[in-house]
């Protein structure tokens, strides 16, 4: 199986509790790498709301000097990738390839440099907000949009082609982003607010805006993203992938597990049982080539595609 996954949180536990890419305890785990043709996992690293004030910055440096010292002492099984050719080539070497990224622009400290401080650090792709207010703008639990700091830490991204990750940014907020830049953006774990009236998954038009920039979204495994009843089954997948591909997504949508940041069902909470939900797809009628994309295709092809 290839697998390009957009968002787990396991560097956070990983690095709280001394352990390495073997752990079991955590539902990303490169234990069962060799049942893998090709995997790509972006790491996060989350900053919480609650980060004191001129904090973020110290808190994440810590957590990616954690992922950071983990590539260099498990470099037989992983390895630190910053472009399309990065992972191309560690895959090849059947490693599995790390995009750095951070989520909740609680980070930057309120210091536009600080974006250049994390590209400089290899961070891939960065969420503007979390669930609460930062000095960026607020998630989907406040109100409000964008901050004039907010769209400031849009250009300055681009500039240094940092990839802007609008989940978890609130309806506002989404409006603010539209408008602040005719460029592309994803959205690396997010499902659809049809599918699941959750405040937190995205309205149809704004799928369809991503789909429009030629951006990506990624599925979220959360189990009260996938449905009202909590259940995160198989099927649940299914209709917001379904409904997804209805929206024109076909080259847009992605995986974006959350994978050690939210509950997640039995049957989805690890990277190798991602292929019985890809046997489901396509005994649902969801094509070959569609779940290749999905699983692998599009994440590369719009990596290769911004990077030109």
């Amino acid at each position: 199986m290839r697998l390009f996954d957009l968002h787990c949180d396991t560097i956070v536990p990983l690095c709280d509790r001394k352990e390495d890419f073997y752990c079991r305890d955590t539902q990303f785990s490169l234990a069962d790498l060799d049942k893998f043709q090709c995997l790509c996992q972006t790491m996060a690293v989350f900053v919480p709301d609650i980060c004191p004030k001129g904090g973020g910055k110290a808190y994440a440096d810590r957590y990616l000097d954690y992922l950071e010292e983990l590539a260099v002492l498990q470099g037989d099984i992983a390895g630190l990738a910053e472009s399309a050719a990065d992972i191309e080539a560690l895959t090849k070497k059947g490693k599995c390839a790390l995009i750095r990224s951070i989520e909740s622009g609680r980070a930057l400290d309120g210091d536009l440099e600080n974006v250049s401080h994390f590209a400089g650090r290899g961070v891939k792709i960065m969420t503007l907000v979390w669930n609460g207010e930062n000095e960026l703008g607020s998630g989907n639990s406040a109100n409000g949009g964008l901050t004039s700091f907010g769209r400031q830490v849009i250009r300055k991204m681009e500039e240094v082609h940092m990839i802007i990750d609008a989940s978890h940014l609130n309806d506002p907020g989404f409006d603010d982003l539209c408008s602040a830049t005719d460029g592309p953006f994803i959205a690396t774990h997010s499902n659809l607010r049809s599918v699941c009236p959750h405040k937190r998954n995205l309205k149809d038009w704004q799928f369809q805006e991503i789909v429009r920039r030629g951006g990506l979204v990624g599925v979220n495994l959360y189990r009260h993203f996938l449905g009202e009843d909590g259940s995160g089954c198989l099927d649940q997948v299914y209709r917001h992938v379904s409904h997804m591909l209805e929206l024109g997504g076909e080259d847009v949508i992605a995986c974006g597990s959350d994978f050690d940041g939210a509950e997640i069902s039995p049957d989805l909470n690890s990277p190798f049982k991602l292929g019985a939900a890809a046997a489901y797809l396509l005994s649902h009628g969801i094509s070959q080539a569609v779940i290749d994309k999905m699983y692998f295709d599009n994440a590369m092809a719009f990596l290769k595609r911004t990077e030109a």
